[in-house]
């Protein structure tokens, strides 16, 4: 099992840790409710060194990226990220993942913590332009600050104009005393903030100064499973739940990522995919009546026909009634419709609705 550089912060602080992705993590420090609502109405910090960073470098690293992701990373300049997957030549995804132009001829990619080593791999076998790769996971580590009140928290750290950076947009500079830190207007919470990369050497004494400019908005230490719930409410996928090797972009709802202005892996099959339809997708639904829909329950349709499957599912905080994604039948997928979750023994009503689930 692997620390993160923070690790004996979280065990002084109390946190239940649990392992995940072969790394000793925090899933809650106060408990879940309490840190989601933090987050939404403050600030939170999460822990999340557990993420990957690839960095790709030299005069084709452009030309690799367009090959493996479905987004146009064309459009990208020094300074933007980019939201894509990597399609494989199954129709499914090799993972998810975040694309930041550091210049025009370097790259980081941000990959999830579940799929390094696939990923790695993934982007060796393809790397037949000389590209230079470089993995600086293990020697990274990444704070995500999220919440409302975090431009406010943070400001006193950096010169950095926090307030002033558009979504999706990073600026490298001094935070907290350290220099070329990477600053980014991104997160997986849909409550706004950043995420700050830092070599590990650094990662305790920002997590301190963070709290400590962060002590006068009330901020809150948060675990991964305050971050699922956000994520959950925002109807963001998540690896593993909701996209896998075996799901489409276009069955995921992620067709503003595939972009077939490029020629990429498996384009065709997907522009067919797009032109033809296909046969479940994945939609958000909320519970008419009280229960929590769960990972792998299944759906029904009001003849009590099975139509699909819950890949994720929780008791709303934010909402107070019990919401979920899951794959179902193309006919199923339209907002309104009546779907059932069977939830042991007993079929709980429920409809499908627009994403996201919570509108700020």
């Amino acid at each position: 099992m692997k620390n993160t550089a923070l690790t004996h912060i979280h065990e002084a602080l109390g946190a239940k840790m649990v392992p995940f992705t072969g790394y000793n993590m925090p899933v809650q420090y106060k408990g879940v409710n309490s840190e989601h609502l933090a987050v939404r109405n403050s600030v939170g910090v999460f822990d999340v060194s557990h993420m990957g960073e690839f960095h790709l470098k030299g005069e084709h690293a452009l030309a690799l990226i367009q090959k493996i992701t479905s987004n146009d990373a064309s459009k990208l300049f020094d300074g933007k990220i980019q939201y894509s997957c990597f399609p494989n030549y199954d129709g499914g995804i090799v993972d998810d993942l975040l694309v930041y132009r550091l210049a025009s001829d370097e790259y980081m990619l941000v990959v999830n913590a579940s799929n390094m080593q696939k990923d790695w791999d993934w982007i060796s076998k393809h790397n037949d332009l000389g590209v230079q790769m470089t993995d600086l996971s293990d020697a990274m580590s990444l704070l995500a600050v999220q919440g409302p009140n975090t431009a406010k928290a943070l400001q006193s750290l950096t010169k950095i104009d926090l307030a002033g950076m558009k979504y999706y947009t990073f600026e490298k500079g001094n935070f907290a005393g350290f220099n070329d830190i990477i600053v980014s207007a991104t997160g997986y919470t849909g409550s706004g903030g950043f995420e700050i990369y830092m070599p590990n050497e650094a990662a305790e004494s920002i997590w301190n100064a963070v709290f400590k400019a962060g002590a006068e908005y009330d901020i809150q230490p948060c675990g991964l499973a305050a971050r699922d719930t956000l994520r959950l409410e925002m109807g963001f996928c998540l690896y593993g739940n909701d996209i896998n090797d075996t799901t489409s972009p276009i069955e995921a709802g992620l067709g503003w990522i595939t972009k077939f202005t490029k020629d990429f892996v498996n384009a065709e099959n997907l522009k067919q995919q797009k032109e033809q339809g296909v046969h479940k997708k994945l939609v958000g639904f909320e519970l008419t009546q009280r229960g929590i829909p769960r990972h792998d329950y299944t759906i029904l349709d009001k003849e009590s026909n099975p139509i699909g499957v819950v890949t994720s599912g929780t008791m709303s905080p934010s909402l107070g009634k019990g919401i979920g994604m899951g794959y179902v039948t193309t006919e199923n997928s339209k907002v309104d419709t009546e779907i059932f979750i069977q939830i042991r023994k007993k079929a709980v009503p429920a409809k499908v609705v627009r994403l996201p689930f919570f509108k700020g």
